[in-house]
């Protein structure tokens, strides 16, 4: 019986029924008339009829994809920062005299410099008013400033101290002089011949063209101290140097058989008829002797010899060499 009713179950249904269309499914349980219906064998017993199998449940909607979780990004590690203080309030007596907080009120006695409330101070210090740029100039700097142009007022200063010194060095005559000689020591001199030489005196075969033939075994005799020997140039020149070798020869054993000048008057004449007085005073030894001297527009030398030394009756002074230098 248990198999021919799983044989039911699994049997198709007939066309006619699969093409009617479902209706509510019959009772499990044979109706209340079947039994007596007029027909039906007695002897056999009433099978029940096969159960309706359930249709399937319908799956239940799946839930919508969750998104991906992005993987956190590294973190660096925080700076340790100390916890700011937190201000207390502190519970003021209202016993206590003096002079009130400016931020809080609170009466503070008259020694506290700070609020015991709020901790303001109590006497804030005055802010001096600005000075003015040049008060911050040395030397008449009192304090420093900061953001006060410091830069742009040491620019001015260097400006000014640069102005009046070319003002300086350009327009007084010191600092002209000054120029002329940095330029003598930087240049290099170079000798110039006089055109023209003549003397107040001077002894037979010792001319005093013989003071500047570039010799210095000839020599220029005079017979008295005072004698004088004007040199005149052709064209105005920057005098520097002036080397003069005295006696009647650089030679030590002819150098004392004469009678020399340990002093010369020089006159330098420009080209505007303005005199300038110099005086060289000469060793009593062999050989040239160079002096210095910086005379600009030089146009004539007149050399007067003083202070005779080793004179006698038959002696005169002598003078070797006199040889002129000029910027080059």
């Amino acid at each position: 019986m248990e198999r021919w009713l799983s044989w039911l179950r699994r049997r198709p249904a007939p066309a006619a029924a699969r093409g009617a269309e479902p209706g509510p499914p019959a009772s499990a349980s044979p109706a209340a008339g079947d039994e007596h219906r007029p027909g039906a064998p007695s002897g056999a017993s009433a099978e029940p009829s096969p159960a309706p199998v359930a249709p399937a449940p319908a799956p239940a909607p799946r839930p919508p994809a969750a998104p991906p979780v992005a993987s956190p990004a590294p973190v660096l590690p925080a700076r340790a920062v100390a916890p700011r203080p937190v201000v207390r309030p502190l519970a003021a007596s209202d016993d206590v005299t003096g002079a009130p907080c400016p931020a809080c009120g609170t009466p503070n006695p008259p020694d506290r410099r700070f609020c015991r409330r709020c901790a303001t101070p109590l006497t804030p210090t005055t802010i001096a008013a600005p000075l003015p740029w040049w008060r911050t100039v040395w030397p008449f700097r009192r304090r420093t400033r900061a953001g006060s142009g410091r830069l742009v007022r040491f620019l001015v200063v260097l400006g000014i101290v640069l102005a009046l010194c070319a003002a300086a060095f350009l327009l007084l005559p010191a600092g002209r002089h000054l120029i002329e000689d940095t330029r003598d020591k930087l240049g290099k001199a170079k000798a110039v011949t006089p055109t023209r030489v003549q003397a107040t005196a001077e002894l037979p075969g010792h001319p005093v063209a013989h003071s500047t033939d570039g010799l210095s075994n000839r020599y220029w005799g005079a017979p008295a101290p005072g004698t004088s020997a004007t040199y005149t140039f052709g064209k105005p020149f920057r005098l520097v140097d002036v080397i003069v070798t005295n006696g009647a020869s650089p030679a030590p054993e002819e150098y004392a058989k004469q009678g020399r000048a340990l002093r010369i008057d020089m006159e330098v004449t420009d080209r505007d008829g303005v005199t300038v007085h110099k005086k060289l005073v000469l060793s009593d030894k062999p050989g040239p002797q160079t002096f210095p001297l910086g005379i600009s527009d030089a146009t004539t030398i007149r050399l007067t010899l003083e202070e005779p030394a080793g004179s006698a009756p038959d002696r005169h002074l002598a003078l070797a060499e006199v040889e002129f230098f000029q910027r080059g």
